[in-house]
């Protein structure tokens, strides 16, 4: 499986549903999940899409709570990101699920679970005492984004941040003696390590995606202020700040071919690990797998833009079953879970950033994870809140980008967006 695309879409192939019935059945105990043995152990179970390269790492987690406390014991099993969507949500509102689940790698799912009360509001256990879940220290965007009407229904199962990936060899080959640290340097800095000419470069500036993946595009718009909903649910990526930067970043790769046009995820991390792009934005999972293709590599911050520091965060949401006859300890689990010492360790072991913004100093030793936990205070999660985020996302969103990428009038396209953006969202504006 691709990695990236599991943080935001993820098209894996959906596995025999007999064997998923089976499993999601499995997970019930008579309408109610989990169970208790006979040495007084309180069994949960967890399922997750966690089935990526980074599976061990939250293995390990699991392992570790087990280890530590005796008469809790949490099962964990993942599948593709494709199947739970399509067998958890009927599981959970019969009440025959697991008693824990990563339902989505779309934040804004717990919405459709919310809506159909299957999952447990997690406030009861909210505080900063010994066994409780500390909700102050996550992300500010991840503890709004899994808040809603005032009620906690999530903790952050992972947290990642974008960062700016360079080759070395290629900045060092064109003259350029560090990464660009501004939003102009980058620009300049793309264009110039674009090479080759016949309207097909032998070697891109940069490698931008635009389907199936994380998103980069709106981190662009973001520099420079741009956005493309706001804080009153209506459409502002046809803004004058939305419409510039998408102006001045479509026109980089139509006219001058920083990078390949209409590139899935996959692509661009192909074009940059096999050294025919100098730069990427990316996440910490990529790390490894660019390092061993032999890219000398580079890890910096998003340059900065005229907006300020900014770049995209991405959190898969762990919730609890609201019929789990096993809620305090499921709880319990969580704020382990998402306490200091377990985040502290995940971060060790994974390469990912603590979902929490207390550790600073937990993880500035790691070289690995630093640059991605510097940049906890300033990331941004992508439409964050909305109900429809997949389909802005999927209709509206990538499709605008295609469209521009290839020479359509960006304020005529973000104009068009923005009333689809609106329906969705149910803007009155």
């Amino acid at each position: 499986m691709h990695v990236r695309v599991s943080y935001w879409r993820t098209a894996a192939a959906i596995a025999a549903a007999s064997t998923v019935s089976i499993l999601l059945a499995g997970c019930g105990d008579n309408g109610g999940s989990g169970g208790t043995s006979a040495g007084g152990v309180v069994n949960l179970t967890m399922l997750t899409g966690f089935t990526g390269p980074d599976a061990p790492s939250y293995q390990a987690l699991v392992k570790e709570f087990n280890a530590s406390h005796p008469k809790i014991h949490v099962t964990m099993t993942a599948e593709p990101w494709a199947t739970i969507s399509q067998k958890l949500p009927a599981s959970w509102a019969t009440g025959q699920g697991p008693d824990l689940a990563t339902p989505s790698s779309d934040p804004g799912s717990i919405f459709n679970y919310i809506k159909t009360n299957s999952v447990l509001p997690l406030d009861p256990a909210v505080g900063t005492g010994a066994g409780q879940i500390d909700s102050a220290a996550f992300p500010a965007t991840v503890k709004s984004a899994f808040t809603v009407k005032g009620k906690l229904y999530a903790v952050p199962a992972n947290m990642a941040t974008l960062v700016l990936y360079y080759n070395k060899d290629m900045l060092t080959a064109a003259g350029i003696s560090k990464p660009p640290a501004t939003e102009d340097e980058f620009v300049a800095d793309a264009k110039k390590l674009t090479l080759g000419s016949g309207g097909k470069p032998s070697q891109y500036g940069l490698s931008l995606a635009d389907n199936n993946t994380i998103q980069m595009w709106p981190i662009l718009q973001w520099m420079s202020g741009g956005d493309i909903v706001g804080p009153d649910n209506c459409a502002v990526v046809n803004s004058p700040a939305g419409v510039a930067a998408l102006t001045r970043w479509s026109g980089l790769v139509a006219k001058d071919k920083i990078s390949p046009v209409g590139q899935a995820g996959a692509d661009a991390d192909t074009l940059f690990s096999s050294k025919k792009a100098a730069m990427e934005i990316n996440g910490p999972w990529a790390a490894a797998g660019f390092k061993s293709a032999g890219v000398n590599l580079g890890i910096a911050q998003v340059p900065v833009g005229s907006a300020g520091p900014v770049t995209l965060a991405s959190t898969v949401p762990l919730m609890i079953e609201r019929t789990t006859k096993h809620a305090a300890q499921a709880k319990e689990f969580l704020a382990w879970y998402s306490g200091k010492a377990a985040q502290t360790q995940f971060s060790k072991v994974s390469g990912f950033p603590p979902g929490r913004t207390d550790l600073g100093s937990a993880v500035n030793g790691n070289a690995t994870v630093a640059p991605f936990a510097a940049a906890l205070p300033h990331a941004k999660l992508y439409l964050a809140g909305q109900e429809n985020a997949t389909r802005i996302d999927t209709d509206v969103y990538v499709p605008l980008i295609q469209k521009i990428e290839r020479g359509a009038d960006v304020q005529s396209a973000a104009d068009s967006a923005a009333k689809q953006i609106n329906s969705l969202t149910g803007c009155q504006g």
